[in-house]
């Protein structure tokens, strides 16, 4: 199980990820690391990096059925 002091860690290493790929770096579950994340968002320690609604390459987008699931969200430190 990661702290949050080590997804803070891995942010400054790796610049921005998403959460999956910190969660698959850490081996911790997915949820708890959405938590730590919005954790450091309100401490003022990370931001969040949504794409562009625009930028889907497919432009399949606006009519997903998912409510644009395609679109990613990277966190980075501040």
């Amino acid at each position: 199980m990661a702290s949050m002091i080590q997804v803070r860690d891995l942010l400054a290493l790796r610049g921005r990820m998403e959460a999956t790929q910190l969660s698959h770096f850490l081996n911790t579950p997915q949820p708890m690391i959405d938590a730590m994340l919005e954790r450091l968002e309100a401490m003022g320690k990370a931001i969040r990096i949504q794409e562009e609604p625009n930028s889907c390459l497919s432009g399949s987008c606006k009519s997903c059925p998912e409510g644009k699931a395609c679109l990613r969200e990277w966190w980075a430190l501040r």
